[in-house]
């Protein structure tokens, strides 16, 4: 039996969607935040790192979400949702599985972390450090993400899915910083494409299993 190590508002929310679309049997451990955000302590001792998602599959344990899903897919997809090798798709699923959290998902963090930066200084710092994160927003963080959802739009122009015209992995890898970023800027909702994609992905019976097994995102910030 997979058990999937679940903490409350993360990225393993796409690793139950991945399971519900495999309609595979699994438990769900739930490890709940601390007031810091930060996980339990008690995940360390399923993983070193003690972050989630993380599985236990007999006597495998496997953290990265990426790693996750290509894992299920590969294990017990049949096939499914990962396209065959040598295709264009499967460069594009490939390229989609790691742009997620190599790429995109640092920016979102990173505007995160300067969002919350004036409420975490003393208080007789706090108009130096909104000037710092407002600044880092305006100059460095807002131009890239949005070259980047740019980039994100001009490639769903070309295709329903981020592989190619079937539903993959990819879009379970791409689905998390993507909602994320709905969350933290209003630009996603003025692109079509973008828009389309959660708006399908939201629709799929999966994934509305999915949150009901772990819960609704709580992103913003």
């Amino acid at each position: 039996m997979i058990t999937v190590h679940h903490l409350n508002n993360s990225r393993s929310q796409r690793i139950l969607w991945m399971l519900e679309e495999l309609g595979l049997p699994y438990e769900v451990k739930r490890y709940q935040r601390k007031p810091s955000m930060q996980a339990p302590d008690e995940l360390r001792k399923v993983h070193p790192l003690g972050k989630s998602p993380v599985i236990t599959d007999g006597t495998a344990v496997l953290a990265e979400s990426g790693a996750i899903l290509e894992y299920l897919s590969e294990t017990y997809g049949g096939g499914r949702f990962t396209p065959a090798p040598g295709t264009p798709e499967r460069l594009n699923y490939t390229y989609f599985m790691h742009y997620a959290e190599g790429s995109l998902m640092p920016l979102l963090f990173m505007k995160l972390v300067f969002g919350l930066l004036p409420a975490r200084v003393p208080f007789l710092m706090r108009p130096v450090a909104r000037a710092i994160a407002g600044g880092a927003d305006k100059t460095l963080l807002m131009p890239q993400i949005g070259n980047h959802f740019m980039f994100l739009e001009g490639e769903l122009m070309r295709r329903e899915w981020f592989a190619g015209a079937e539903f993959t992995a990819a879009d379970i890898q791409m689905s998390f910083p993507l909602e994320a970023a709905t969350a933290r800027s209003p630009m996603i909702n003025k692109m079509p494409k973008l828009k389309g994609f959660l708006d399908r992905i939201h629709a799929r019976p999966a994934y509305k299993r999915a949150l009901e097994k772990g819960g609704a995102y709580e992103l913003a910030g």
